[in-house]
């Protein structure tokens, strides 16, 4: 047959393969491969596959269907996992809330998505009662998930690699979160960008300590079981199991991010492990002190991973270079992911010059559906076609690039996204505080940390008062580190009247 005569036919379709016929793949071609080690725990990836495929049909014998929402309230735990198998088994798309979060906000992140059950451990049960909308549906796990294993439905769900598979949150510039959808096309393509990038295969495992609600552990974790890897479930950071995961298994990503650091540093030097091999470690070099950042890789004897991603993007658009082990870097450009497009654009969306400036625009498979329920917004950030992600870049002439700064001014603390218009909204809504602005500071241990400037409505307010408020309206990391109580007429202002955030960072 000539090539003329397949014009305009089809004679293959692309595969509609989703997260979890992935991972079935793998379990069927190895069964007895380790999946999951939960502290004295195994399970293996026949056994694993068992248990999804029964809970899915428990979960379809309370009447969830394709699209609906089931929200996990939970530390890391394996049962957490199976949730996110059996929902992408079904076509469930599982919300990962934030257990750090205050009351308000929880149930804000419920409301938003409207969940038909919520699943907590007990640890958080109390905490999710308080903040679930009324009528919600719930169970907790030490006590339901084992009854709730049912049996495995009969013919396997009609499920689209584009349906949604999981709901992330991210703060926003409103100050409250925002749902992000990822969908299973693209937690296959981070599975994929980040094996072309670090050369990771299925021997390569992953450290599952950083908490479940956050893409470097949901994205890490589908892409282990996806690719046949084993998933080392740590139940937060402890140091002390991390170093020793890494005594016994090659890892993949080793996930630590400021504040993580020096930590794994003193427990390396203390008990002397050879790591038995690690592709990447690290994140965020940008927010390292570089003689860590050296000592670090030194002691891992791996190469600090330059990353710089995003949850609605994984890892893309930025994270492709290494930092040699010991290296102390003169430069932190960075270099393009695999499987994405980026562009550097001005206000008016056209592309800059080189060498200039621009707010760093992404497409690719591994960019997210959109934000749930924000229309607006949605429009706004993808015009194009493109992701804009709110982060200036500048392109130097050998194709890398410099990270400038947050178009949309954030503070990252310990791997946390923190605007300061959550603060700010906590503390402007108490009578008493006149005005306030948040900026950032450097931060040894964490990277970055929120300092608090407030003006008083009236004499008498203390800092003390100040960290009270928010003690009441914000969870611990979003907490200022630092008071500081200046006039109203104090504060620097545009022409328009807009606080001069990195005016008052002089300050500092």
């Amino acid at each position: 047959m000539s090539s003329q005569s397949l014009a305009g036919r089809s004679i293959a379709r692309a595969g509609r393969l989703t997260a979890y016929e992935l991972f079935r793949a793998r379990a069927r071609r190895d069964p007895q491969a380790l999946a999951i080690e939960e502290g004295a725990k195994r399970v293996s990836y026949a056994e694993l596959d068992a248990r999804v495929r029964r809970l899915a049909g428990g979960l379809a014998a309370r009447g969830l269907r394709r699209g609906d929402r089931v929200a996990i309230l939970s530390e890391n735990r394996a049962e957490f996992i199976e949730y996110e198998l059996a929902a992408a088994h079904l076509g469930l798309i599982v919300a990962c809330q934030n257990w750090r979060l205050a009351r308000d906000e929880l149930a804000h992140c419920l409301t938003l998505v409207a969940p038909k059950l919520l699943v907590m451990s007990a640890r958080y049960a109390e905490a999710g009662r308080a903040a679930a909308p009324a009528g919600l549906a719930s169970l907790v796990i030490e006590r339901d998930h084992e009854a709730l294993l049912g049996e495995p439905i009969e013919a396997d769900p009609d499920v689209d690699p584009e349906d949604g598979l999981v709901i992330l949150y991210t703060s926003g510039t409103t100050g409250l979160p925002k749902g992000a959808l990822i969908s299973h096309r693209a937690q296959i393509a981070r599975m994929a960008a980040l094996r072309l990038d670090i050369r990771a295969d299925e021997g390569d495992h992953f450290v599952a300590w950083a908490p479940l609600f956050h893409m470097a552990s949901t994205d890490q974790i589908y892409g282990a079981l996806m690719s046949g890897a084993t998933v080392i479930v740590i139940d937060g950071f402890q140091p002390a199991a991390i170093v020793d995961a890494m005594a016994r298994y090659r890892l993949a990503w080793l996930v630590l991010m400021p504040g993580a650091i020096e930590p794994v540093i003193e427990e390396l030097r203390r008990t002397g492990v050879r790591p038995l091999g690690v592709r990447a470690l690290g994140a965020m070099a940008d927010l390292l002190p570089r003689a860590q950042l050296a000592e670090i890789t030194r002691l891992a004897g791996a190469p600090y991973l330059n990353s710089f991603g995003a949850t609605e993007t994984g890892l893309p658009p930025c994270s492709a270079a290494l930092i040699p082990p010991g290296v102390l870097p003169q430069s932190l450009s960075k270099r393009q992911s695999s499987l994405c497009d980026i562009r550097l654009l001005d206000e008016d969306g056209a592309d800059v010059a080189p060498g200039q400036t621009g707010e760093l625009a992404i497409r690719g498979p591994t960019v997210f559906s959109g934000y749930w329920e924000a229309d607006a917004v949605n429009m706004r950030d993808f015009a194009d076609g493109y992701f804009r992600m709110g982060d200036l870049f500048r392109r130097n002439p050998d194709g890398s690039y410099d990270f400038v700064d947050r178009a949309k001014y954030m503070i990252k603390s310990g791997g946390e996204n923190i605007y300061p218009a959550e603060i700010e909204r906590v503390l402007l809504a108490d009578p008493r505080v006149a005005e306030a602005a948040v900026v950032r500071r450097r931060d040894e241990q964490w990277g970055e940390a929120p300092v608090a400037f407030v003006a008083a409505r009236e004499p008498g307010l203390t800092g003390e008062d100040v960290m009270a408020i928010c003690r009441d309206g914000l969870s611990g990391y979003k907490r200022p580190r630092e008071v500081r109580l200046i006039a109203l007429t104090a504060f620097p202002r545009s022409a328009t009247g807009k606080i001069q955030r990195h005016e008052m960072e002089k300050w500092l």
